[in-house]
Formats: C-alpha cells, sequence, structure tokens
C-alpha cells in the first residue's frame, strides 16, 4: 500500500502536529511488537488525531490492537526520504471520502433500476406511462408528436447538463488523471536513468536502486490505475439521477406509441433526409424512427444548452 505514504503526507500538511503523534504512535510500535493501542499513545495524542489515523487506514485492525498499514511506506514518510514518502503522486491529495456516494443517491440508481424492466413488461409500462401522462398529455394535446418529442428531448437535455455541471466535480476527476499522469512520467524518467546508468557502468547497489525504485512506480501506477475507480463513480453519480427522470418520459412515449396508439396524421412525421416514415418503423437498422429523432434532438440540445450555460464536463487539473 504506497498510498500510506500520500495519506501521511496529507495528514501532516493539515495538521503540523500530526507528524509528533505519527512518531509516538511508531515509537509505541516498536515497544509492543508491531501493535498499538489507545491505551499507549493517549498521553502524546489527542482523541481526534488517533481517530483520524483509524479512518484513513493509517492504522489498520491487528490481533489485539492496531498495526500500521505499511511500515515500509510509514517510515519513508515519516522520516522524509524521497521526496514525499518516494511517490511521484504525494502532493496529489484525493479525498476518497468526497467521491462516495451519498444515501440519495443510492436510492436514486435503485429506482432507476426498478424502472429500467418497464422496457420489456407491459404491466409498468402502463402504470409508468399513465401517470407520465398527466403531466406530458397536455403538451400532446397542443402539439404534433415529433413537436412533443422535441419538446421532451430539451427538457432532458437541460435537466441533464445542469446535474452533470452540479453533481460532477471535474476537479477531482482532473486530479486522478493527474496522478496517473505522474506516476507515468516518474517510471519514463526512471527507465531513462537506469539506461544511463548501465551504460556508464554504475556500480550493482545503484542499478539495484534503480530497479527497486521502478518497481515501486509499477506497483504506484497499478494502484492509480485502480483508483480511477473513483474517477468512474464520479462520471456515473449524475447519470443516476438523469436515469431515474428520463426512464419515465421515454416509457412515456414508448406507451403512447405502442400502447395508446397513434393515428391519422400523427402516426407518420417528415424527418430531414428519411422524408416521410412511419414513428415505429425501423430508421436505423431495426431502431424506430421516434427513437433515432429523439436521440437526435436530444444530442443537439444538450450540445447547444452546454455552450450556452457554459457548462464544460472535461476533466480540470486547476
Amino acid at each position: 500500500m504506497t498510498r500510506t505514504a500520500e495519506k501521511i503526507d496529507a495528514l501532516v500538511r493539515e495538521d503540523s502536529s500530526m507528524a509528533d503523534a505519527l512518531e509516538s504512535v511508531r515509537e509505541a510500535a516498536d515497544r509492543n511488537g508491531g501493535e498499538v493501542q489507545w491505551a499507549d499513545v493517549g498521553d502524546e495524542l489527542t482523541s481526534g488525531q488517533w481517530g483520524r489515523l483509524i479512518e484513513k487506514g493509517v492504522l489498520i485492525d491487528g490481533d489485539e490492537g492496531f498495526e500500521i498499514a505499511d511500515r515500509e511506506a510509514f517510515d519513508r514518510a515519516l522520516d522524509g526520504d524521497g521526496d514525499g514518502g518516494g511517490t511521484a503522486a504525494a502532493d496529489i491529495d484525493i479525498d476518497e471520502d468526497e467521491s462516495s456516494w451519498s444515501q440519495w443517491d443510492k436510492l436514486a440508481g435503485l429506482a432507476a433500476l426498478l424502472l429500467m424492466p418497464g422496457y420489456w413488461f407491459n404491466s409498468i409500462r402502463n402504470v409508468v406511462g399513465s401517470t407520465v401522462n398527466a403531466v406530458l398529455g397536455p403538451i400532446d394535446a397542443v402539439l404534433p408528436f415529433y413537436a412533443v418529442i422535441l419538446t421532451v428531448a430539451l427538457i432532458t437535455g437541460l435537466y441533464s447538463s445542469l446535474l452533470q455541471a452540479n453533481l460532477m466535480n471535474t476537479e477531482r476527476m482532473g486530479k486522478y488523471q493527474e496522478r496517473l499522469q505522474a506516476v507515468q512520467d516518474e517510471q519514463k524518467d526512471l527507465r531513462k536513468q537506469k539506461k544511463e546508468a548501465e551504460e556508464r557502468g554504475a556500480s550493482d547497489a545503484e542499478i539495484e536502486r534503480l530497479e527497486n525504485e521502478l518497481e515501486r512506480a509499477r506497483e504506484e501506477q497499478m494502484e492509480a490505475m485502480a483508483d480511477n475507480l473513483g474517477m468512474f463513480k464520479e462520471q456515473f453519480r449524475p447519470m443516476v439521477w438523469i436515469m431515474l427522470l428520463t426512464i419515465p418520459m421515454f416509457l412515456w412515449m414508448y406507451w403512447k406509441i405502442r400502447t395508446e396508439g397513434l393515428t391519422g396524421a400523427e402516426a407518420t412525421a417528415i424527418l430531414p433526409i428519411a422524408g416521410a416514415v412511419d414513428w415505429q418503423s425501423g430508421l436505423v437498422g431495426p431502431m424506430p424512427a421516434w427513437i433515432v429523432w429523439y436521440f437526435l434532438c436530444s444530442m443537439g440540445f444538450s450540445q447547444l444548452l452546454r455552450k450556452s450555460l457554459n457548462i464544460d464536463m472535461s476533466p480540470s487539473t486547476a
């Protein structure tokens, strides 16, 4: 766990007195065969500092008390060897707790999953469709169906853009990418140093040191890649809310066309390039015309709204 060094660096930056607290923990662990209990360090640490060490995973459960998660990284970070624990990404601090989903996010994801069977089961689709019809029915009554789909696409594009802007932390996503890039740059630099050392006939000890550093950097890269799960969670968090709001609207359109049925002029539409088409006929392969029309309108409105509202979803490294 090379992340231990990063956590220690972050704790010390937050509270300079934490360095003395960490030293006390190390001394107590040395005295007690590698484990430490609150009674061993209660005079040197505050309860808040002790709690932070456990919360951040610097101390983990042992047989009788707690033990240091990664003693080698702990010593390296505390003694200042290798510039911040020897990790290229040590200065890029990411609070993993902030990336966790709230209870409401999880409930929204669960509700969206419960709505998805409506695409296959008529009973669910009928309930959702008739419920949403209370809101969209008046719009459908005054507009042709192609304009209704366009209106739904505008609404979904608006709240999708706003949800992504407010729920996705692009700065934290940028930190994940920056940390991975820092580790990759360090590996490249170490390979170059090792090659130069071999060409000039450096000692076996120096080459071995560089090999160890390179191996550590590889392990750190694997951890950084695994930590990209946090970036995926950041990207997917607004998606559960978008799905929760969009699936009912989509099921309403499905219900309106397949269950209620469209008659007369509403059953067909004149679309760009395609010309006159039946809403239920396949337009792009087996994909019905109404779905193609919705996606085209939705993507177009989403781009226009993001430009007009100045919403940038690119990871920020500021």
